[in-house]
């Protein structure tokens, strides 16, 4: 039987219907901090089209004077301007070229800067909910798209149309009037094809704008995934997840492109009428008296026609990139508008030093509206004590240390440490005197000291090396090639879990916390070496607030008290004797995982 891929990335965000001209005029404040350049590239482009339009002049007056006059130092003249004005157009463009690519990549790191700034304040929520690949996708493609059209196409905006008003003026007042007013009889049927593509045209782009997300996200989920892939044998499912993708981004592109690439034969085919009938007219009354027309006449006459549609041409293909441009910067502006919910009150004020002592009362919590976490959890853990948090999966007891580290706005209820109420101090105050080791261990690109140092930037090497020392990480650091200076890279490849989870515990405790906060800190570190952590932990505990979530039972026998914790609620609570004693849910729960541990 055959199975149907289910292809989660798939699922588009919302489309606007409008075309809103806000983000557009949003974007312009990062084209006016580079004013001067484009007020430069602007006067170039300007002169550059005014000399240009001298060419079909000339042109009229070597055919209608020089020629039949037979005037060869006339025509030789003629010649030497046209030169000249070649040279000096094609400097004026590359200068132009270069001021637009200077403020396009001016452009694109100060947006770049912008956003991620932005996604380092955003809670875990906004992360919780979206893959990864669809938010690097903003970052990275949508802005290089938007820098190139704020760099040039907005200049183009202004100088089309003034081209446009300038070749009018031109062929009106030094060629033909009523030849000028020919060439302008194509102008309404371009309007009313341009009225009748606009929305279709704007909606095919956030269409490629959403599937060329969901790409990215598919494909950044499998390049960190590959080791699983690779492990269950999906690789023939996934290609054909990802032929799907494409498949699917290879049709809606297409289809935009249809819509927008109808512009160029429409406005060609306008163009070549209007020439045409420029001629026949042009021919039908040549040497009338009235007219005023000659050969040289109708020729540069046509060249101002020609010249007349281009500008409206560029202008139909700068709608095509303003129409793709305002997809991807809705989607650009939707990150930077996300509400960084977790985050500094009005009036909030610095945390003194702490000393340690934690209150929850009467704590509410829920990840998804309805669907309550915790439900009014209440304890006190005093200066020094080590709390240990345990019970099934999903009870609620990383939702504890979450919140006790504000990485999520609490419910209903307070949390105060040493009388302070979380939610009233400055987020860096809080969470500098908090040591967090969570349980999803990342190693970032440097070295091995730098990550040990990540969260103290003013230790110095001997510190590091201490507390690397300290929970037993020299022991395999000293044997790697460069010891503390190895490099490694993203997320600590070719590290062992458990070696990425010790330079992990160096970093916290390097920190020296008042309140340490260990999620799982153990759970990948072998038994030999965990037992040597362990000695470890238990004289850095000394003096300070611990919060210690473990499966592992042996791990937590020695905490101060031990909560357990089900249903959202504080089920059992007491030292490990005193929980075994009672012969409840702890003791269930520690005699099974003994069973199971002699089992082995």
């Amino acid at each position: 039987m055959a199975i149907k891929r289910r292809n989660t990335f798939n699922v588009d965000e919302e489309l606007d219907a409008p075309f809103d001209w806000k983000h557009l005029k949003r974007a312009g404040g990062y084209v006016a901090r580079h004013k001067g350049k484009f007020v430069k590239a602007f006067l170039i482009s300007i002169l550059s089209i005014l000399l240009s339009l001298l060419t079909p002049l000339l042109s009229m007056m070597v055919i209608d004077s020089f020629i039949p006059d037979k005037n060869i130092a006339g025509t030789m003249a003629a010649g030497g301007i046209f030169i000249v004005i070649s040279v000096v157009i094609a400097i004026c463009n590359r200068a132009r070229s270069r001021l637009n690519s200077l403020s396009g990549q001016h452009i694109i790191s100060e947006m770049r800067a912008d956003l991620f700034a932005h996604l380092q304040k955003l809670p875990f929520d906004y992360y919780d909910s979206r893959p990864a690949g669809k938010i690097l996708v903003r970052v990275v493609n949508y802005i290089n798209t938007v820098a190139d059209f704020l760099s040039s196409g907005l200049i183009n905006f202004l100088i089309e149309p003034l081209a446009m008003i300038f070749i009018v003026v031109y062929a009106a007042a030094f060629v033909s009037w009523r030849l000028t007013l020919i060439m302008l009889c194509g102008l309404p049927l371009f309007a009313v094809y341009i009225f009748l593509i606009k929305t279709k045209q704007r909606r095919a782009w956030q269409v490629v704008s959403n599937k060329s997300s969901n790409m990215t996200a598919y494909l950044a989920e499998n390049i960190n995934g590959v080791r699983v892939t690779q492990a269950f044998s999906r690789e023939t499912e996934n290609q054909g997840v990802m032929e799907d993708q494409l498949n699917e981004n290879r049709r809606v592109w297409m289809r935009a492109v249809r819509i927008s690439h109808s512009m160029w034969p429409v406005t060609m085919m306008l163009a070549r009428l209007v020439t045409a009938a420029i001629y026949v007219v042009g021919v039908a009354t040549l040497g009338g008296a009235e007219s005023g027309l000659t050969v040289g006449v109708i020729i540069a006459m046509a060249g101002y026609a020609g010249r007349f549609w281009g500008p409206l041409q560029n202008l139909g293909n700068l709608y095509n990139n303003l129409v793709n441009t305002v997809a991807y910067l809705e989607r650009i502006f939707q990150v930077l508008d996300e509400p960084v919910t977790v985050s500094d009150r009005t009036g909030a004020y610095t945390l003194p030093k702490i000393q340690g002592n934690v209150t929850f009362m009467d704590v509410t919590f829920e990840y998804d509206p309805g669907i309550p976490v915790l439900k009014g959890v209440t304890f006190e853990a005093q200066e020094g004590e080590s709390i240990a948090l345990v019970g099934p999966t999903g009870a609620g007891k990383s939702t504890v240390i979450n919140l006790l580290s504000r990485f999520y706005n609490i419910g209903s209820g307070t949390v105060y440490i040493d009388g302070h109420d979380i939610n009233e101090v400055t987020l860096p105050s809080l969470r500098r005197q908090m040591g967090i080791m969570l349980q999803d261990t990342f190693i970032f690109s440097g070295n091995i000291i730098e990550n040990i140092r990540y969260g103290r930037l003013d230790a110095t090497d001997a510190e590091c090396v201490a507390a690397a020392k300290t929970v037993f990480a020299d022991e395999f650091i000293a044997k790697l090639p460069k010891g503390y200076y190895t490099p490694v890279n993203e997320r600590g490849e070719g590290l062992s879990a458990g070696q990425k989870q010790l330079i992990s515990f160096a970093r916290t405790l390097l920190s020296d916390p008042r309140i340490l906060i260990l999620d799982e800190a153990t759970s990948s570190i072998d038994t030999h070496t965990e037992r040597l952590v362990q000695e470890g932990i238990a004289r850095l505990l000394v003096g300070r607030t611990s919060f210690i979530v473990a499966h592992r039972l042996s791990t937590i026998r020695n905490c101060t008290r031990i909560l357990y914790i089900e249903g959202g609620n504080i089920a059992e609570q007491g030292s490990h004797d005193e929980l075994i004693a009672q012969k409840g849910l702890y003791y269930n729960l520690y005699m099974s995982q003994s069973s199971t541990d002699d089992g082995v």
